[in-house]
């Protein structure tokens, strides 16, 4: 297996779309920030079906983290990166530096309304101005036919929905199912953070979550359920809960039993955060 070609600079990047385009293929674009996993792998093999190229970019975005975040020991291992991206056949790295892509003097950001109220934006409130921020330059810089994005980031899902809805930007969003490891974990890059310890109580996160989802779905009061679920997170051993909350699964406004509905959370366990969200059941 090969690994795909790199490309760390824009104009290299849009020469190979070009080429692309000018053969009629269709191309997809994968977002990622590195440190890649199956949950990552999944979404390239989505893509792969939807398109007949694929490239992902892998850029560690300084805009969607506050001075008190991780930035700096965020993992950055691109050529392990590379070396998966071989396995399921991604066909173009893109990989601009920081000063590539905020180059000296760049003052624009994108402020998308809507889904990002509350939940994260209450607590990282530049979040998603980030977020926007970075994958409009991206979907510009590729102009790819669709975009595919994890589910188990679902406010950012939606806020990108919304970007390419209120901008016109001309990229179908792909929403993909999580993946979770054989305890129901959601896979992410920030999971490495954990000890063995720690790593047993994340596992209790979605187990917590599906009961309140069921009991929402059972006719339970929201606040009851919420606050159940925020009291078990912390007896399983979360240090801290940011939020427990039902939401709409199209707009993320405040959920009513007749509509679709997510749970969402975010907890800490020592000093790393863990966002997850699962569907409410419908009969």
């Amino acid at each position: 297996m090969s690994r795909p070609e790199v490309a760390d600079n824009v104009e290299a990047l849009r020469a190979q779309i070009r080429d692309w385009r000018r053969h009629g293929q269709r191309v997809a674009m994968v977002p990622t920030m590195g440190a890649l996993h199956e949950g990552h792998l999944s979404l390239i093999r989505i893509a792969r079906e939807k398109a007949e190229r694929c490239v992902v970019s892998i850029f560690v975005n300084p805009a969607q983290f506050a001075p008190t975040e991780d930035l700096d020991k965020y993992p950055r291992q691109l050529a392990r990166d590379l070396d998966m991206l071989a396995t399921v056949k991604a066909d173009l790295a893109f990989t601009p530096t920081v000063g590539a892509m905020y180059p000296a003097g760049f003052a624009t950001k994108i402020s998308v309304g809507g889904p990002s109220a509350g939940l994260e934006s209450d607590f990282r409130p530049t979040f998603f101005e980030g977020v926007a921020t970075v994958v409009a330059k991206l979907f510009l810089q590729a102009t790819p036919d669709c975009a595919v994005f994890g589910e188990k980031d679902y406010q950012q899902l939606c806020v990108v929905r919304q970007l390419c809805r209120d901008l016109d930007l001309p990229v179908e969003i792909v929403g993909a199912p999580t993946i979770r490891d054989a305890y129901g974990l959601a896979m992410s890059s920030r999971n490495a953070y954990l000890g063995d310890a720690e790593l047993q109580t994340a596992r209790r996160l979605n187990v917590i979550l599906r009961e309140a989802a069921a009991a929402l779905a059972g006719n339970a009061g929201q606040k009851d359920a919420t606050d159940e679920a925020t009291s078990s997170l912390i007896a399983a051993g979360f240090q801290k809960v940011d939020y427990v909350e039902a939401r709409e699964s199209l707009t993320l406004a405040p959920w009513r039993p007749d509509r679709a509905g997510r749970v969402l959370a975010a907890a800490w366990l020592g000093q790393t955060r863990l966002i997850d969200n699962v569907e409410v059941p419908t009969a």
